[in-house]
């Protein structure tokens, strides 16, 4: 086997380099710069686990030698430096620009002080709350730094070396507070994230438990039966004979099926495949290859060893011909039955027999890279392990306690990736392991994985630890259901926000600072995040109130007018609002001008395909667009030729939505489609019309209890142009407050005379600090005040 390489351009311009005999520095972009310093003079030029693209444009710079010291200065820093050892004293990268004080001085050796606005961990197990963050690019004072001195090297044969020691290589960001355009420059010299698989977008079945093939397969089509959709099918380790000899292993590692369980492997990945999932299967490698193994003839004879003996064949990642047979035969004869990718699950550390070679690092980069052969769109299923791990996709967070306090802190965790350029988490949704049966955060959890990179429900072998909706009450089993299937009827919107991750350095999930950067109030909602370019999520983390029957969250909008998609209320922006939401809901605001498509598909199917039908939500008020990214699922989908584009473009001055034409390839996309125009909570008084390539047609108009306008037109050819109009400069309808006010009150676990009084004194015709100072007497739960006052407060008009 020739080991699988990635491409990298790992020498520099020699226009970026400027060098000593015991320094050099290299100015990779105007805002990020290489520094070393070698005792010897010598200096690695060979591509790193973090750096794999060091020759990049020459940005403009200039360089002062003042003699006793040096200045490399370009329009975003100023490098000082005074020819020696490293120290704090002589060596600096001032920020320039808008931040000039002395805290956006980076000093060498000093510490950071929580400037750093974090990246990520290497894992959530065992985490009841919040954990500690690896540093990121993005620092509150507009500089950050990766130390790269130690990490892995990467060969031109495809293997890979540990570094020297006593030489220091530090990566300095100082992108102000252009934090975006800071993890855009990681991308550039580490590597971009790659386009993951569509169906890695729907949502994922995950249980440690030891199922039967028949249960297995049973379970799916209850799932489907249900309408609940999968697009993933996880099985953890029990896919494996456990139940071994001690003296030959724990137990832990396997490749063996289970017969006992899975008496026909190949006819069970079929009828999974049958039904529209991938499988992913769980793996252990710390153990090795005991005898026990169907392959452990054929691993002692693709390595030379005498399988007689009956030894164990020990796991060792920095060994070469292991890792290749590791792969090609422990791993192949199982993918040819119809697995699909590998979730390796490591939990033995760091260290293996050469100092430096993280074995978490080992399995993840061959994983990804052996996995993409023939063609296919690569993904692996492992932890963190370290900067540059954005590159191998997809990330799991680890068995984190079932609590509230951990549901509190994946927000921020999963938005705080990056700052690391580390986008496509995958939680334990709902928690993995101890805490207590809650059915309220069971279901905040479920509408938290919706709006995260990938949704996978799972958890640990406590036979009463299950995430099926039909395990929680009613009430939460209908939520649940609900948020299962708006995530996959997210995956058009999701689809697109994938390839532009790959293309344009922006991840799904990011921190509000990435895109209001100078705004205090970003840095002060860690909590709140972005989801791809339109919409805004504030989830929900806290237990709702006895009094109000709702639970709030600390929300920051930004200038503008913003509407909730999922409940149409919107509000007035450029401030901090309190948010009250009731069971079925979490804030999902979009602003004026935000287009989103979907899959138009009440009950998606497991598969998420390219849909028939699509929706596009819309929200009036501003120009808007949005261009659709679909692909034929093979390459690393960066190919053109396999790429199709369907603008989707609003005029706010006409009132008119366009669709299309396609550009690119279409050929994988269905003949015709039916598309559902939804104008988010606009206005009554508009007259809908719609065209096809110019000739009128008629289109189906409703509303919806949200107050949404649905226009929909069938057998659209995918070529053509479609016009949806609603006349000039339609507007956002007035909140209905009193209706919303109603319903508030009603589900309300307060004293009727009450709820009728409030009712009463907020929808009366008076001034509005008239009506709030008269609310404020009455002596209502502070809570449920807080909860009215939101709707009355919302928007001004």
């Amino acid at each position: 086997m020739v080991l699988p390489t990635l491409p990298t351009h790992p020498v520099a311009d020699p226009a970026a380099v400027v060098q000593g005999e015991h320094y050099r520095i290299t100015v990779l972009t105007d805002g990020l710069l290489r520094i070393e310093h070698s005792p010897d003079g010598v200096f690695e030029d060979s591509a790193s686990t973090f750096a794999l693209h060091r020759r990049q444009p020459v940005p403009e710079f200039r360089v002062v030698d003042q003699g006793t010291h040096l200045e490399v200065v370009t329009r975003r820093l100023r490098l000082t430096y005074d020819k020696g050892p490293f120290t704090t004293s002589g060596l600096s990268v001032a920020v320039l620009g808008a931040i000039t004080t002395w805290h956006s001085v980076w000093r060498y050796g000093q510490d950071d002080d929580g400037r750093n606005l974090g990246g990520t961990a290497r894992t959530l197990d065992e985490a009841d709350g919040a954990v500690p963050l690896e540093p990121g690019v993005a620092g509150r004072h507009g500089y950050a730094v990766v130390d790269d001195s130690a990490s892995l090297l990467l060969t031109e044969d495809g293997w890979v070396a540990p570094r020297d020691d006593g030489r220091t290589d530090l990566y300095v960001f100082a992108y102000g507070h252009d934090h975006a355009e800071a993890v855009r420059a990681l991308y550039a010299v580490s590597g971009r994230q790659p386009v993951l698989p569509r169906w890695a977008l729907g949502n994922w079945w995950s249980r440690y438990h030891r199922y039967t093939a028949d249960e297995y397969v049973a379970l799916l089509d209850r799932f489907r039966d249900a309408g609940v959709p999968f697009s993933v099918a996880v099985l953890d380790m029990d896919w494996h004979v456990t139940d071994v000899d001690p003296a030959i292993g724990s137990g832990w590692t396997g490749y063996s099926w289970d017969r006992d369980l899975f008496p026909d492997p190949a006819a069970f990945l079929a009828e999974v495949h049958a039904r529209g999932l991938r499988v992913t299967l769980n793996v252990h490698p710390a153990d090795g290859i005991g005898p026990h193994e169907e392959v452990y003839g054929a691993m002692c004879a693709a390595l030379g060893l005498d399988a007689s003996a009956g030894d164990p064949v020990a796991f060792d990642v920095t060994d070469e011909a292991f890792l290749t047979a590791y792969l090609e035969v422990l791993h192949r004869g199982l993918e040819d039955e119809g697995v699909d990718f590998w979730w390796i699950d490591w939990q033995q550390g760091p260290h293996s027999r050469i100092a430096g070679i993280d074995p978490l690092w080992m399995l993840n980069h061959f994983h990804f890279l052996d996995n993409a052969r023939g063609g296919r769109r690569p993904l692996t299923f492992s932890r963190y392990a370290g900067p540059g791990s954005h590159r191998y996709p997809v990330g799991f967070s680890g068995d984190a306690v079932v609590s509230w306090a951990s549901l509190a802190f994946q927000p921020h965790f999963t938005a705080a990736a990056a700052n690391i350029g580390y986008g496509w988490w995958s939680h334990d949704i709902g928690g993995h392991m101890f805490g207590a049966k809650d059915d309220e955060l069971a279901t905040r959890w479920v509408q938290l994985g919706t709006f995260s990179p990938v949704l996978r429900l799972h958890s640990s072998n406590n036979p009463f630890l299950t995430k099926e909706p039909w395990s929680f009450g009613p009430e939460h089993a209908a939520v649940q259901t609900e948020f299962l299937r708006l995530r996959h009827r997210l995956v058009p919107y999701l689809h697109t926000m994938n390839h532009r991750a790959a293309r344009d350095g922006v991840p799904l999930v990011t921190p509000m600072y990435h895109r209001w950067s100078r705004d205090a109030e970003a840095y002060d909602v860690p909590g709140q995040f972005l989801f791809g370019s339109e919409l805004l999520v504030a989830p929900v983390t806290s237990p709702r109130d006895r009094e109000s029957a709702t639970a709030s969250v600390r929300t920051w909008l930004p200038d503008g007018v913003w509407v909730d998609v999922l409940t149409g209320l919107a509000y007035d922006g450029g401030r901090e609002v309190v948010m009250h939401r009731d069971l079925a809901s979490v804030p999902v605001l979009a602003p004026a001008g935000a287009v989103v498509p979907l899959d138009a598909a009440a009950v998606p199917g497991d598969d998420p395909v390219e849909p028939a039908a699509l929706e596009v939500l819309v929200v009036v008020g501003a120009d808007g667009a949005f261009t659709m990214v679909e692909d034929d699922g093979t390459g690393d989908g960066l190919d053109e030729e396999r790429v199709a584009r369907t603008p989707l473009v609003w005029d706010q001055a006409a009132g008119v939505l366009t669709v299309g034409p396609v550009a690119g390839a279409d050929r994988f996309l269905p003949a015709t489609r039916t598309w559902t125009a939804t104008f988010v909570s606009v206005a009554d008084g508009v007259a809908p019309v719609a065209t096809v390539e110019g000739a009128g047609v008629d289109p189906v108009v409703a509303r919806t209890a949200e107050g949404h306008l649905r226009v929909t037109v069938g057998d659209v050819p995918v070529g053509a142009v479609l016009r949806v109009g609603l006349g000039a400069t339609p507007r956002l309808r007035p909140n209905d407050v009193a209706t919303r006010l109603h319903r508030l009150l009603d589900a309300a676990q307060v004293g009727y005379e009450l709820k009728r009084r409030v009712l009463e004194v907020l929808t009366a015709d008076r001034p509005l600090h008239v009506r709030l100072s008269h609310l404020a007497a009455l002596g209502a739960p502070a809570t449920l005040r807080a909860a009215v006052e939101e709707v009355v407060l919302a928007r001004a008009s």
